[in-house]
């Protein structure tokens, strides 16, 4: 058993944190709202500070939404860094700036301790599985220590390089996903407006090339009209954010991941940033004047 702190119980770090203590390791944990109640029948330990986790952990766990939270969780008043001791081991598997958590690596090594960026891709139902893509960067040495952990979170885990790699690999990811739900939300409004049944033709494409999670899921969301998140619109946004200001940084183009972005935007602008990232598809549908599912 070993001694395990996590900072951020939300509807990603709940059934994360739940894995680990259903091994057997003891979970000390801080949340800015109530810690959920289930693990705390289940022994989870609250505390009142990210600096009281720290004290009590050998290795501390951060699922937070954005780059500044991790900065406030790691480095604020009351925070992880102040109740750090030598050895400990940072993993943070929040969704951040590449840049930051360089920046972030470099301040806790300082301090004497490792730190690893392990961001993850899966979404809400991974995360309940315990099937989540987990990309890490780091110290390999670092990574073979926690890899036991992590197995108790994710299935596809990969050391991708230094700290900052497993970041810049999520900011990919997420690029993907985004314009593989923007394929989707197109292809099923197509089918849908020339008069096709929109869930018989997401059923003949999952058995095709073009089948993908994103159709076999959010594809079924789209047509069953089930935007609870999920993944929220607001965070999907914050990490194509991320890509897109790096590509400025490196002069790169990225026409398609700022399409992207601009149809979540307009979801944002309706009132959707709390929608499941496949809403996006409402964009699309406004832009046609249709619905999937509507009679053309």
């Amino acid at each position: 058993m070993r001694k395990l702190g996590f900072v951020g119980l939300g509807i990603m770090g709940t059934p994360m944190a739940g894995h680990l203590m259903a091994a057997g390791h003891q979970v000390f944990a801080y949340d800015q709202r109530d810690l959920p109640a289930d693990l705390v029948t289940k022994g989870l330990i609250g505390c009142a500070s990210s600096k009281e986790v720290a004290a009590a952990c050998e290795i501390f766990f951060v699922m937070v939404p954005d780059t500044p939270h991790v900065g406030a969780v790691l480095f604020g008043e009351n925070g992880a860094a102040e109740g750090l001791s030598k050895g400990q081991i940072v993993i943070d598997m929040s969704s951040i700036s590449p840049i930051e958590t360089k920046q972030y690596g470099a301040k806790i090594e300082a301090l004497g301790c490792e730190y690893l960026d392990a961001p993850v891709s899966g979404g809400e139902v991974g995360a309940k599985a315990g099937t989540l893509s987990i990309m890490v960067g780091g110290k390999e040495d670092v990574f073979a220590q926690v890899l036991p952990l992590f197995q108790l979170m994710g299935k596809n885990i990969t050391l991708v390089g230094g700290v900052g790699a497993g970041q810049t690999a999520k900011v990919a990811n997420q690029m993907i996903v985004a314009m593989t739900i923007e394929a989707v939300g197109e292809a099923l409004l197509f089918a849908s407006k020339a008069g096709a049944d929109p869930a018989r033709v997401r059923q003949a494409l999952m058995g095709g090339f073009a089948s993908s999670k994103v159709l076999e899921v959010h594809g079924e969301r789209m047509v069953k009209r089930t935007f609870d998140p999920g993944f929220r619109i607001s965070l999907h946004q914050k990490d194509l954010n991320l890509a897109l200001t790096a590509a400025r940084q490196m002069g790169l183009s990225l026409p398609n991941t700022a399409t992207c972005q601009e149809l979540f935007n307009s979801c944002a602008a309706h009132g959707g940033g709390g929608w499941d990232h496949s809403a996006m598809v409402k964009a699309l549908e406004t832009l046609a004047n249709f619905e999937i599912g509507q009679t053309a």
